[in-house]
């Protein structure tokens, strides 16, 4: 099951959605909700506490979501966090966040720190944030296989652990053959695909990587 999960960042980050498939499971967090309405897009969920949203809109939202999950504004976890559990819970295998950057700073760390938690906990699902800019992942060590992409020109790597061991590139313009990294590395910033298809590998760690276009 594909799942997006739309929050409300700033509207200015947030892609072109007509270019992502139709037949997806979609959850709207808080302000996100209100911007899948714009678009006419079915929710299948609504996950937050709602207090940036007039009454006149949560009404609006009680008639157009099946699921509505609603929570006080004091709570441990952001309302990301539990879209995203509970996605995870629901059978995703592949799930994409967007409004997730942008704004305040705190929130789009926040954000970014899913991606490590899944990236630990549950490693044969794929999440991803999905702005209008950037596509950004954690992977753990392993092999991958990475495709040329029109729309993201640049690809980076950077350590999201206190190391990374063995890191090679192949098929990129700046190569690298079994490379360690330390936590404060930006040697892999900017990289480029050469060939239609590259790939990259490492022993150990957790790398995030960013496909970013100007």
């Amino acid at each position: 099951m594909i799942v997006h999960i739309m929050a409300g960042g700033p509207k200015q980050y947030i892609p072109d959605l007509e270019k992502f498939p139709k037949d997806v499971c979609w959850i709207g967090v808080d302000r996100g909700v209100m911007y899948l309405m714009e678009k006419s897009i079915p929710i299948y969920a609504a996950f937050g506490d709602f207090d940036s949203i007039s009454q006149v809109e949560l009404h609006k939202m009680e008639e157009k979501t099946g699921i509505i999950k609603r929570f006080k504004p004091e709570k441990d976890e952001t309302d990301m966090e539990l879209a995203l559990l509970w996605a995870i819970k629901e059978g995703a295998t592949v799930i994409r966040l967007f409004g997730a950057t942008g704004g305040r700073l705190d929130h789009t760390i926040a954000n970014l720190q899913l991606l490590l938690r899944s990236a630990i906990d549950n490693q044969n699902i794929e999440v991803e944030i999905i702005d209008k800019q950037n596509s950004v992942a954690v992977v753990q060590a392993g092999a991958y296989t990475i495709d040329r992409m029109s729309e993201y020109k640049y690809i980076s790597f950077f350590p999201y652990s206190t190391k990374i061991v063995g890191l090679t590139l192949e098929g990129f313009k700046y190569p690298l053959v079994r490379r360690n990294l330390p936590a404060s590395s930006t040697l892999c910033i900017s990289n480029e695909l050469i060939r239609e298809t590259g790939t990259f590998s490492f022993d150990e760690g957790i790398l995030m990587v960013i496909r970013s276009c100007d």
